[in-house]
């Protein structure tokens, strides 16, 4: 299957130094954002299996990351992927938050509260791909 690719987005330069060791760690391709606009920039670049994405960060949050994905006529520029939430905003204030600002449910597949210990969260990446390929061997057998 090859190495896999993750897109972490986090402002915290410390967050992305020490999840990105231990994932690396666990031979993961890291590509790295600060923001939620280079977060788009590289999603289209990179393609990458999967996001994990901070909520809380200047210039464009998670929660505007979230959004753009969703709306349709944005939907074929980039991946479908999985996105594993990992953020300091508590999952129900996150959720309800996104839920006020669009009338929608905050649709991520994962969501982690930080502090996090760094291999739960690697159990939780390796879960999420698992879960996205038996997905897509599915999907790809249907259509066939």
């Amino acid at each position: 299957m090859g190495e896999r690719k993750l897109l972490i987005v986090d402002d915290d330069p410390d967050i992305l130094v020490a999840i990105g060791a231990v994932l690396e760690s666990h031979g993961y391709q890291l590509i790295k954002a600060r923001n939620g606009e280079e977060a788009l920039d590289k999603l289209a670049q990179e393609k990458p299996d999967l996001m994990i994405l901070d909520l809380l960060m200047p210039r464009m949050d998670g929660f505007a990351v979230c959004r753009e994905l969703k709306e349709p006529r944005r939907g074929k520029q980039y991946p479908k992927l999985p996105i594993l939430i990992l953020t300091s905003t508590r999952e129900e204030a996150g959720r309800r938050r996104y839920e006020l600002e669009t009338g929608l449910d905050l649709d991520v597949d994962d969501y982690v509260e930080k502090p996090v210990d760094p291999h739960l969260l690697v159990q939780r990446v390796e879960r999420l791909l698992e879960k996205w390929a038996k997905a897509d061997y599915v999907l790809w057998h249907t259509r066939q």
